[in-house]
């Protein structure tokens, strides 16, 4: 199943530099879920051929206009081209007022509908599972009320051991076995003991997105040993004290939390439109934690099985 993440938007307040404003894909196996909508996100949507009407969760983060501006302009374009399917949008306490002013001054009526699901989580809390995944939310520090959101597979069943797995296994069996469980005899005794033909299940994967936050150490407990994360990083660390003016992170701060963290990958994004080269910031970075990566429109980061 895959799992992978595209870069939409990563650029913080304005366009500039052919960046756009935040706005991040993920997809988990067939499952399409979006994360913050700033301007210009549908146009990148089709500017990279996103299946949109696979898209059936958006998350947005808070409401400064760089996360949410695209989000009318991508709602009527999904009833224009004929979607049915409903909708589900998570986010904070008044999106959903602006949404509802917007509609019915413009008189338009959406094709399919929206269940509005409002972010209030004071601690992590899981907002979001199927079957596949769960989708927990938590507060970050910013100059609003702001979440983060973390994407992370359901525990997987452990894996027959073909090397030794016996000929004679029922279907009852292997599923039994997958779930942790002997397979028993009708008297009670051990037939097949599960630790001999089975392997252990396969990691869990696992993403972060830390949106608009000043540093708090909390944070890196919340994200703690994931696959991937993405945190934002506004300046470099020279503006450290605007950072914390502004409740914006520098790529030091960003890094520490991957570190403190111990996760596999870290992404940074939402550059201030003051920096054109952002070679920079992923130096300054990687001298805190080495396996960073910048979050860059177009890109994929695929997360392996």
């Amino acid at each position: 199943m895959s799992f992978q993440l595209k870069i939409l938007g990563s650029n913080s307040a304005t366009p500039a530099f052919g960046r756009y404003p935040t706005s991040q894909l993920l997809t988990v196996g067939s499952h399409y879920f979006l994360i913050d909508c700033g301007e210009g996100c549908q146009m990148q949507l089709s500017r990279y051929r996103a299946r949109t009407n696979r898209i059936s969760q958006i998350f947005i983060s808070h409401l400064h206009g760089d996360h949410y501006f695209g989000l009318i302009g991508l709602l009527n374009t999904l009833s224009l081209v004929g979607r049915k399917n409903s909708l589900t949008l998570y986010g904070p306490p008044g999106l959903n007022d602006v949404l509802t002013a917007h509609f019915r001054v413009s008189q338009a009526v959406l094709g399919f509908p929206v269940h509005f699901v409002e972010l209030r989580a004071t601690e992590p809390t899981v907002i979001y599972e199927n079957a596949q995944l769960s989708v927990t939310t938590f507060p970050v520090q910013h100059r609003i009320a702001c979440w983060g959101f973390l994407f992370r597979e359901q525990p997987k069943p452990r894996r027959i051991n073909k090397d030794t797995m016996p000929a004679d296994l029922s279907v009852e069996d292997i599923i039994a076995l997958k779930n942790g469980q002997d397979v028993v005899n009708t008297d009670g005794s051990i037939r097949y003991q599960n630790e001999k033909f089975t392997l252990p299940p396969r990691k869990s994967r696992s993403y972060a997105y830390c949106a608009d936050t000043r540093y708090f150490e909390t944070l890196a407990e919340w994200v703690s040993e994931v696959d991937l994360l993405y945190h934002e990083t506004t300046f470099m660390d020279q503006e450290r004290e605007l950072a914390e003016q502004r409740y914006h992170s520098t790529t030091l701060q960003a890094a520490e939390v991957a570190k403190q963290a111990k996760v596999e990958t870290l992404l940074i994004g939402h550059f201030s439109s003051r920096y054109r080269d952002l070679s920079p910031l992923l130096e300054e970075a990687k001298t805190v934690f080495s396996n960073t990566s910048l979050a860059i429109e177009g890109q994929d980061f695929t997360i392996p099985e």
